[in-house]
């Protein structure tokens, strides 16, 4: 028994050496045991650690080639609609805000409120706050208005004035 479990020791030290002795080389994104002499210049020898390689499962031809369900054209334009009319609200209600804005801004010169009056700091974070409020809502604006110009055309309608064309001190 002992003469066995001998030679069974014997044996897997010589696989463990022999899986020891095995190089992988790695070329570009391909790991391999055995490199080609003309592949020898481009391949580089990985030294300690195991490698594992989990191959990416590629898409079928079918799955990318496939689709959602079809749309009616008339829901389709019906969806249009509603799109452009949703955006046509957001922009008239984005630009109330800055009208807004604008008016509490006064050029730059806001009205003083109770406790800005002794403090100026105060009074100067509240004009940076406008100024910056104001900013955001000229880009709201123009983000809203370019949604608009991507949505296709089902009807041309008019958005109202357009106070987003205002100069800041």
């Amino acid at each position: 028994m002992k003469f066995v479990f001998f030679l069974f020791f014997i044996a897997s030290g010589m696989v463990c050496a022999h899986a020891a002795d095995d190089r992988i080389y790695r070329c570009g994104n391909e790991y391999t045991n055995t490199v080609s002499e003309d592949q020898a210049k481009t391949c580089k020898l990985i030294s300690g650690g195991n490698v594992t390689v989990i191959q990416a499962i590629k898409p079928s031809a079918a799955r990318v080639g496939a689709s959602g369900p079809r749309v009616d054209a008339a829901d389709q334009r019906a969806k249009d609609s509603d799109a452009r009319m949703i955006l046509e609200a957001e922009l008239k209600r984005a630009e109330a805000k800055h009208a807004e804005l604008l008016k509490e801004y006064n050029n730059g010169e806001p009205e003083r409120l109770g406790p800005e009056t002794r403090n100026n700091q105060k009074y100067l974070d509240r004009v940076a706050e406008l100024k910056a409020a104001i900013a955001r809502s000229d880009s709201d604006i123009a983000g809203i208005k370019r949604e608009l110009s991507r949505v296709a055309l089902v009807a041309p309608t008019s958005t109202g004035s357009n106070p987003s064309n205002s100069t800041l001190k």
